[in-house]
């Protein structure tokens, strides 16, 4: 909730400057920014891969139309390679910061070492920090801080792998001012220190990994920032009809009204939302919400995003101490705690200011009195982190080093946490202080840069409600920008420039207007405001009778929720109610009430509650003014309350049943001769003893209560302080992360080239040994330098060979004893060679040699690689006998005898067209059929004699005989065997030439 303009620490300039130092101010605003969007990367450990993924993501062609500025934690003396490493992965032309170097797009800038960069007036200033600065460099921070400060709404901050917090305070400045927050994904860093805390801190608009990155950032900067005019400036009547509707949507989702904060702060954060979703009208925007309501969280978030610090405004913090605190211990008992509420306390800075100078005040003034803080906000995740009191490093640019020993311990990761003794005086909660009760009896309530949110009508029901939570004389200490108003005569100041006042009493006649203020509720709106708003506008007929009515009848009623707390009151109450007394609990009905009126009240309201209708009691005596009236009551459910505010919304009317008012029993005399009268006055004091005994019982069940919500409370604080132990415990269980950042970072540089060399290395040997192609580099002596393992299936090398001649090693060639012959005559000539070599186990292989060149076209030596070709010296040895027998394939096909070619078991191979005419049989019926199928049964056993005599001793035979055909019939044929032979000379088929034989005509 809190939010202030940042002070940035002292540094003084790095380089002399060849002007003056200026004042952007008086410049005109064209030339007080620069030129276009800057987007400001901030990275430490790890950052070089992700500077290089994020740059890679940007596509070739186009111009983003973003600078860049690149800023990275490096030591001193170290010399960053980054600029020329960057230039490899972009067309953007990547610089080093020089002091006073105007940002232009398209460009990307990168801090030098030893300097913080900040962006003055559209141009990059380098400041060097003073020698011995207490404060701790977080030079991403530093410049995220001046990019908002100078661009707002078009400032863009990107947080990449690195550890510790440095960027989150920067982001969360940047946010402030309306710019867009992306962050690396935790998953893809090296190093997730940075992303992690701007990610828990609710800053990352955007999370992605850095690949990601550009095509989002390119489509944001052209919706968001290249559009030119808010989609919610100006807003007709319509509009207003629609935000209304956002305003009940959000208070629907997240239980807080928005409605009634400052317009133009609620306009610029659902502009932003839009933006991002690149939303052009409202009316887009609703029904978006509608369809995805966990927008509205994120809507939510934003419109609580803060900024505050330790100490902030530290003159107001004096001032505050030298004139309230001091007196606070004085005279004050040990079991008298001092009670502070700090609302809108944010992640905890100014509850734990407060609680540091309370604690400095007590020990100067000897006291044992404890301290009570009570440090509220309506963002739960800034209640957790203030909870955990858990701060990043740079909290020493606003703690002095004095408090930082006593106050806080060192965190292994480099932050500070709030020492266990400060951080049990501070008591962390949810609460919307304008929805809920108010803490009450404070010595001091602190509400700084909270109201400027609000608008006037919440403003003023604010300073009623802080004078009704502070004891009398009790401090409110307010921001720079607020005031107490028109509520003079609630508070004296004591330091107007300081915002620090005193409560003054108020006067009795008075009493009833605080009341009213009080009431925590900004559902119903007051009756003033309400008039105005009727008054703006012509009454209708129905509003004419309906107010002469409501003039002539005055009925009283209220407005109540479940539980009795009043939300608007009508009408002269007076006679039913009154101010509650005490510490009981301001705007509830049920303390409101008259003596007699509160039991029916109670169970009438319960009645309705529980039945969800009407109900009623009539009769109840109410004591008023020394008498007694008998009061009709009616509690009616609201049926479309809880759909408009959020809430069960119940009306109580209040009415007179009509029977003169009775005297008090006190002071009523009766004429005791008068038997009437006598069983009167029996009967009204049994009536009152009952009353007296119901009153009783009442009163001890109120006390029972109390004492319960007292016992609910102390558990509620242990529920807490066991809550802190165990974020204690998760937070210790963290893992260290104090590296040595600026070592990393130098060697990550040289880790990168090692890898590109490792890389390169392995793409060259897997590039080798994946081919199978052995390859030998011998020098200009012949002799061997290096070998791939193929090669050692044909030369005979080992490890332990390189420096040897290569005319000393044997090899695995056969017919071939001219390699070192050769391979002198390339160095000589510069000519390659090659040839066909054979290998001892019959493979075959190209040998190919040529000479051995550098870059600079210098002969070195020569490359002798062997190729295996014995599979393409088979095919082709394969070819040439499939040459071969598509030769004698052809006769076969061509010539007019019937030729088959025949297994030795009787299988038929081939069956040539001539066979097919001459015997009837397709080929493919003849290939499954025996040799005995064409034969006659009494011829089968000398042919099969015969082949077999082909396929022993006799090559070829020739012989008469008789074949069968298709049909059955005999033909006379003449057949000549002949055998087939394979390589190896062995007989594997015959073949069988028939012809037929025609008889001599007569």
């Amino acid at each position: 909730m809190a939010g202030s303009e940042e002070a940035e620490p002292v540094f003084e300039a790095g380089a002399p400057r060849p002007a003056p130092p200026f004042d952007p101010n008086t410049l005109p605003l064209a030339l007080r920014t620069a030129d276009c969007p800057v987007v400001g990367i901030g990275a430490s450990a790890g950052g070089l891969a992700a500077f290089e993924s994020f740059f890679s993501g940007f596509p070739d062609r186009g111009d983003p139309g973003l600078a860049f500025v690149l800023v990275q934690h490096l030591a001193p003396d170290h010399e960053s390679m980054l600029v020329a490493l960057l230039q490899r992965r972009t067309r953007m032309k990547v610089l080093q910061i020089v002091d006073g170097m105007r940002v232009r797009p398209n460009c990307i800038y990168v801090n030098p070492p030893a300097n913080n960069v900040s962006l003055l007036g559209g141009c990059l200033q380098l400041m060097t920090p003073k020698p011995g600065a207490r404060h701790l460099q977080l030079p991403i921070d530093h410049f995220f801080k001046s990019l908002a400060d100078e661009l707002r709404e078009r400032a863009i901050g990107v947080v990449l792998s690195g550890t510790g917090h440095d960027g989150t305070a920067g982001l969360r400045a940047i946010k402030a001012r309306g710019g867009m927050a992306m962050v690396q994904t935790t998953e893809s860093t090296e190093f997730d220190g940075m992303p992690r805390s701007a990610i828990e801190a609710g800053l990352a608009d955007y999370t992605l990994e850095p690949a990601q990155m550009p095509a989002q950032l390119i489509a944001y900067a052209q919706h968001a920032i290249g559009a030119g005019g808010s989609p919610v400036a100006g807003l007709s009547t319509v509009e207003h009809a629609v935000m209304s509707q956002i305003h009940v949507q959000l208070r629907s989702r997240t239980g807080h009204d928005f409605s009634q904060y400052k317009s133009n702060t609620v306009s610029r954060r659902i502009d932003r939302r839009m933006k991002q979703h690149k939303i052009e009208t409202l009316q887009e925007y609703l029904q978006f919400v509608q369809q995805a309501p966990e927008e509205l969280d994120s809507l939510f978030a934003e419109l609580l995003i803060g900024v505050t610090r330790f100490f902030r405004d530290a003159e107001a913090f004096k001032a505050l101490a030298d004139l309230c605190l001091a007196p606070l211990f004085a005279g004050r008992a040990a079991d008298d705690p001092v009670r502070v509420w700090c609302v809108g306390c944010s992640t905890g800075e100014e509850a734990y200011s407060v609680a540091m100078l309370l604690a400095e005040h007590a020990q100067a003034a000897g006291s044992g009195a404890s301290m009570q803080i009570f440090a509220t906000d309506v963002d739960k995740r800034a209640v957790a982190a203030g909870r955990a009191g858990v701060y990043p490093a740079d909290i020493a640019v606003d703690v002095s080093p004095e408090r930082l020993a006593r106050f806080f311990t060192a965190e292994p990761t480099g932050g500070w946490r709030v020492q266990r003794r400060i951080r049990d005086s501070v008591i962390f909660s949810e609460q919307d202080v304008l929805m809920d009760p108010p803490f009450s009896r404070l010595d001091l309530l602190v509400c700084r840069n909270v109201m400027i949110y609000f608008d006037e009508q919440l403003q003023k029901r604010l300073i009623p409600l802080f004078h009704y939570a502070l004891k009398p004389g009790g401090t409110l200490f307010l921001g720079s920008a607020e005031g107490i108003g028109e509520f003079g005569e609630l508070f004296s100041a004591l330091d107007r420039s300081a915002k620090v006042y005193r409560r003054e009493p108020l006067a009795a006649g008075r009493r009833a207007v605080q009341q009213r203020f009080v009431l925590p509720s900004i559902a119903g709106t007051s009756r003033a405001a309400a008039a105005a708003v009727a008054a703006a506008r012509p009454a209708s007929l129905r509003e004419m009778a309906e107010r002469a009515l409501l003039a002539h009848l005055e009925p009283v009623a209220a407005l109540v929720t479940a539980i009795g707390d009043v939300a608007y009151l009508h009408g002269r109450s007076g006679l039913f109610l009154e101010p509650a007394q005490g510490d009981a609990p301001a705007g509830n009905i049920l303390h409101m009430a008259r003596e007699g009126l509160a039991p029916a009240l109670g169970v009438t309201l319960q009645k309705a509650v529980l039945n969800d209708e009407v109900a009623r009691a009539s009769g109840v005596r109410v004591k008023t003014n020394g008498e007694y009236s008998l009061v009709d009551l009616v509690v009616r459910p609201l049926a479309h309350a809880a759909a408009t505010s959020g809430r069960p919304l119940f009306l109580v009317v209040l009415s007179l049943s009509g029977a003169p008012p009775m005297p008090a029993l006190a002071g009523q005399v009766l004429d005791p001769t008068d038997a009437s009268a006598q069983h009167i006055a029996q009967l009204q004091a049994e009536l009152q003893a009952k009353d007296e005994y119901l009153l009783s019982t009442n009163d001890q069940l109120q006390r029972a209560n109390e004492e319960l919500t007292s016992i609910n409370e102390e558990a509620q604080s242990i529920n807490e302080e066991l809550q802190s132990t165990n974020e204690e415990l998760e937070t210790s269980k963290e893992e260290l992360q104090s590296v040595n950042e600026e070592l990393v970072t130098a060697n990550t540089e040289l880790e990168d080239k090692i890898h590109r060399l490792t890389q390169t290395n392995n793409d060259m040997n897997n590039l080798l040994a994946g081919t199978g192609i052995g390859t030998l580099f011998v020098d200009l002596g012949l002799c061997v330098l290096r070998f791939t393992p193929a090669l050692s299936a044909i030369i005979n090398l080992i490890p332990g060979d390189t420096g040897r001649p290569l005319a000393h090693i044997a090899s695995n060639l056969v017919g071939y004893a001219t390699l070192v012959p050769d391979c002198q005559a390339v160095l000589d000539s510069l000519v390659p060679q090659a040839r066909e070599v054979q290998t001892t186990d019959g493979r075959w292989y190209m040998l190919r040699i040529q000479p051995y060149r550098t870059l600079e076209n210098v002969i070195e030596g020569a490359v002798i690689s062997f190729i295996e070709i014995t599979e393409s010296v088979r095919t082709r040895d394969e070819l040439k006998r499939v040459n071969a027998y598509m030769r004698y394939a052809a006769v076969l096909r061509d010539t007019a005898d019937a030729i088959a070619v025949q297994s030795l078991d009787g299988h038929i191979l081939a069956w040539n067209p001539a066979a097919e005419r001459l015997y009837g049989w397709t080929e493919a019926e003849a290939l499954l059929l025996q040799a005995d199928d064409r034969i006659p049964p009494a011829l089968r056993d000398d042919e099969r004699k015969r082949l077999v005599q082909v396929a022993g001793t006799a090559p070829m035979q020739a012989h008469r005989s008789q074949r069968l055909t298709k049909d059955g019939s005999l033909r006379e044929v003449s057949v000549l065997v002949l055998n087939l032979l394979d390589e190896t000379g062995a007989v594997y088929a015959v073949a069988i030439t028939e012809r037929a034989i025609v008889a001599a005509r007569p």
